[in-house]
């Protein structure tokens, strides 16, 4: 049976972190590029994903329900009505690739995970998503391994670059530039970033020729 990929998504007002660079539009449009990125990558790997969005939206070719009554909420209420393995993976993750979404799904504990940075939770496979409780914010990683102990299933810890990296402030755009090759880096050119290495560390910058 495929692969669900469930992929929770904010269409409206999305990234509030980047304000001082991007307008609310730009960052409207930011935040469906990387969508973009994370569902071409899924499908990839042979998932079918499926967006649980905040507001109504409509995107070619995948499945979307919205549910505005919190991130857990939302995951806790759809992951018991799913009819198999189940992938939820964040949206904001525009450097992922096929190959580590296929190394999650060929774990052979119950549960594979890659935890972001600060403790958070960017990608979770449930071979069995009936047996597993969405706890997000505040540390989600540890939380769900909790979850997991709790419930008796065993877990893998997956180190990958790739999908610890996660986009919420404008230092982590420069990370897109250098290793991206999808639409979020495109959407970033067009709009004018470019990387600076003048004060040492590489970040980027809107409206100044790449050095």
């Amino acid at each position: 049976m495929t692969v669900t990929a469930l992929i929770p998504f904010k269409p409206v007002n999305p990234k509030s972190r980047l304000s001082g660079v991007m307008s609310q539009a730009e960052r409207e449009a930011f935040a469906r590029a990387m969508l973009d990125d994370v569902v071409a990558a899924v499908l990839a790997a042979g998932c079918r994903p499926l967006i649980l969005s905040t507001t109504p939206y409509r995107y070619p070719g995948a499945e979307t329900r919205v549910d505005g009554s919190g991130l857990n909420e939302s995951l806790n209420a759809i992951l018991p009505t799913l009819p198999g393995a189940t992938l939820i993976i964040m949206s904001d993750l525009p450097l992922v690739r096929p190959e580590i979404i296929t190394r999650m799904l060929t774990t052979s504990a119950t549960i594979s995970i890659v935890p972001g940075r600060g403790g958070g939770t960017n990608a979770i496979y449930l071979k069995n998503p009936a047996r597993f409780r969405a706890d997000y914010y505040a540390g989600s990683f540890l939380k769900h391994l909790k979850v997991a102990e709790e419930f008796g299933v065993t877990v893998e810890v997956i180190d990958s670059f790739r999908l610890h990296t996660d986009v919420d402030e404008e230092g982590d755009l420069a990370e897109i530039l250098i290793h991206g090759r999808g639409k979020s880096r495109e959407y970033l050119v067009s709009l004018g970033f470019a990387l600076d290495a003048e004060c040492g560390r590489v970040k980027a910058e809107r409206g100044r020729k790449s050095t």
